[in-house]
């Protein structure tokens, strides 16, 4: 049996977006996710052990990629890291973030149904 593919979604409170992919993939038998927030005020703050655990990195935004290497860049080496580009426009668990979310995952992932 494989071992799960660890998913990290990094957003910038940890409110919205990530909690809303990570939500999507609750019980998906092929991966193991969290997310994360790049601020300190965020719900769930990106740490080091974060980046350490992820096999994949999911950033929501350009400026999340940024931060990620300028804080964490000597642990990237290795890890698959993906810009989504998705607006902090929505609401948690929002329909049409969902759609977003599995349009801008297509290609990397399995989409969960």
């Amino acid at each position: 049996m494989n071992q799960p593919q660890k998913l990290l979604f990094v957003c910038t409170e940890n409110r919205m977006r990530g909690p809303t992919a990570e939500a999507m993939y609750q019980g998906f038998p092929d991966y193991e996710v969290k997310s994360a927030g790049t601020e300190l005020s965020a719900r769930i703050p990106l740490t080091q052990e974060h980046v350490q655990w992820a096999d994949m990195i999911f950033v929501i935004e350009p400026e999340h990629l940024e931060r990620l290497q300028l804080e964490y860049g000597d642990l990237l080496s290795g890890k698959n890291i993906i810009c989504l580009n998705i607006l902090d426009i929505y609401r948690y668990m929002e329909p049409a973030l969902i759609d977003e979310l599995k349009a801008a995952l297509r290609g990397h992932v399995e989409i969960p149904q």
